[in-house]
């Protein structure tokens, strides 16, 4: 691991201490100057020349200036000299604007995979992208990563003789089908509408949730909006309760307080793709630093990263359960 070099920006920096203890690596520094105009320079304090070069940035709040550190950090990365720069994203925060679904409206998730390019990045390293179209945006290799198997492990603990595996909304179904692979269950659906940010409605549920207990998959938790609509249509289906599970626990904004007290919620459980609520003892992460760790491993020994998940991916593992069963 001589070759490897890791920075972190000011994003998660706990998450990349933990990828580089387990990849038996200092984690090196990164001096970030703001100067009296408000502008950031970031300086790298480790040698890069020649070396391969990976930065650690999930885009959180305050995305925009993580995003900028990230950008800076890669474009002082390539005036060194980096042999290969690697933008370690865990979140990709930009893959929720990924369609042109009004009139004159940006597509941020193009935009800024163009600006990781322009900067100089030569890979990209993320974990369960909102959209999979979003992985097309980028004209340099990208290696997607998922939390399904460490999600899995979780429950694979429990009783789970009387569960279903719910996705909010049927876009998300074929995640969840691969989830509940996983958990030898069934999957039911919600259809959802959008109606703002912060607004959706869901007005049905597609398959038998009566008199089960409900595991709620879904990517992204911010506000916790849809998940408090979906478990209000659970419940009026005869749900008992709900576990809720996701990647990138965000919990921004009133979902701590909506979701920590919910009289049908029985636990939430997310990975530490980004930094967890510190007001939230209850809330149980699961460490994605290993997956990360050993799938840099493998990029900087040019080996295969797919064989990492051969257990989530459906094509390699028992039958499938029964969509919407």
């Amino acid at each position: 691991m001589r070759d490897i070099v890791v920075f972190s920006g000011s994003a998660h920096r706990q998450l990349a201490r933990d990828i580089c203890d387990r990849l038996g690596v200092a984690l090196s520094s990164v001096e970030m100057t703001r100067f009296s105009n408000d502008c950031l320079q970031a300086q790298l304090q480790a040698n890069c020349r020649q070396r391969d070069v990976y930065l650690v940035q999930p885009l959180v709040p305050p995305t925009q200036e993580h995003l900028m550190e990230l950008l800076l950090m890669i474009d002082a990365a390539r005036g060194a000299s980096a042999a290969q720069i690697t933008a370690v994203i865990p979140h990709y925060a930009y893959a929720r604007s990924d369609k042109k679904d009004a009139s004159r409206i940006s597509l941020g998730g193009r935009l800024v995979a163009d600006m990781l390019s322009t900067a100089g990045v030569d890979r990209v390293m993320t974990m369960t992208l909102h959209a999979p179209q979003v992985h097309g945006f980028f004209s340099v290799p990208v290696d997607q990563l998922t939390a399904l198997g460490v999600l899995a492990d979780h429950f694979l603990a429990q009783d789970l003789s009387d569960a279903v595996v719910v996705s909010p909304d049927l876009g998300n179904a074929k995640t969840a089908t691969q989830f509940a692979r996983l958990l030898g269950l069934p999957v039911a659906a919600g259809s959802k509408q959008r109606l703002a940010d912060d607004r959706v409605v869901i007005d049905a549920i597609v398959g038998d949730v009566s008199g089960r207990r409900a595991i709620v998959l879904d990517d992204e938790i911010a506000t916790g909006g849809s998940i408090v609509e979906l478990l209000d249509r659970l419940a009026d289906q005869g749900c008992t309760d709900a576990a809720v599970a996701c990647t990138h626990g965000l919990f921004v904004g009133k979902a701590v307080d909506r979701l920590q007290g919910h009289p049908h919620i029985s636990e939430v459980v997310t990975t530490d793709t980004v930094p967890p609520p510190t007001d939230w003892p209850a809330l149980k992460v699961r460490s994605v630093a290993s997956l990360f760790a050993e799938a840099i491993s493998r990029v900087h020994a040019g080996e295969s990263i797919s064989s990492l998940f051969d257990g989530v991916d459906p094509a390699l593992g028992p039958p499938q359960p029964k969509l919407f069963d």
